[in-house]
């Protein structure tokens, strides 16, 4: 029996899917999904929704390149509602913001959550895209385009000393310090992943195993 056969959709054939940061636990959308887009869910392993508006199955990112790479999925208890727990490429929301869920209710009035705009993770896939296009489209004069010139052992030396960096900065307990050669890192894992043919969804899928 296909697991869709065991779900309850209304009579438009369609159920709610709510849509939850694997790693953190935070809702980031809700849309809704009939038995095509929920097959297509699991065979690509990326949320794909019904949209009730233009009638056609849509996947979330296809036009933002903020896919869902979904790694659970749950059912409630009365099977007429869905869990998605998923690694995000980037903002779940169209406005930008991570979460669609980014304004609060205080005093009767809807206002913004003061750290929606706060830069997060999402950040470090931003990095990775132009990393990638470095990568694909080289620019005369790119740092990056340098490293992958001089190749993994290049790049591997510079996060050997970026790592070492890390540490003189966290022995002098210097924030500031510590902020600005973390992200240096940050930066040369980047190369180092895109030389090698991995992304930060990777690092994510991994680090959120071991958290389950």
């Amino acid at each position: 029996m296909n697991f869709t056969d065991e779900l309850k959709f209304d009579e438009k054939g369609l159920i709610p899917a709510v849509v939850q940061d694997y790693a953190g636990g935070r809702v980031l959308m809700v849309a809704y999904m009939n038995k095509e887009a929920a097959q297509a869910t699991l065979q690509s392993g990326k949320a794909t929704f019904y949209s009730r508006s233009r009638q056609k199955l849509w996947v979330k990112g296809e036009t933002s390149g903020n896919f869902l790479h979904v790694r659970e999925i749950l059912c409630d208890c009365d099977a007429d509602c869905l869990l998605l727990r998923v690694v995000p490429d980037g903002p779940a929301c169209h406005t930008g913001n991570t979460s669609c869920f980014f304004r609060r209710l205080e005093d009767q009035i809807l206002k913004p959550i003061a750290t929606t705009h706060m830069p997060d993770a999402g950040i470090l896939n931003d990095v990775y895209k132009v990393v990638e296009n470095r990568r694909d489209n080289p620019k005369e004069g790119s740092y990056t385009n340098y490293l992958f010139d001089k190749g993994i052992d290049k790049i591997l030396k510079k996060v050997g000393e970026e790592t070492a960096e890390v540490i003189i900065g966290a022995k002098n307990a210097d924030k500031g310090e510590i902020q600005y050669e973390v992200a240096d890192l940050m930066y040369h894992l980047t190369v180092m992943l895109c030389e090698r043919g991995l992304s930060w969804q990777d690092i994510y899928g991994e680090l959120a195993d071991r958290y389950k």
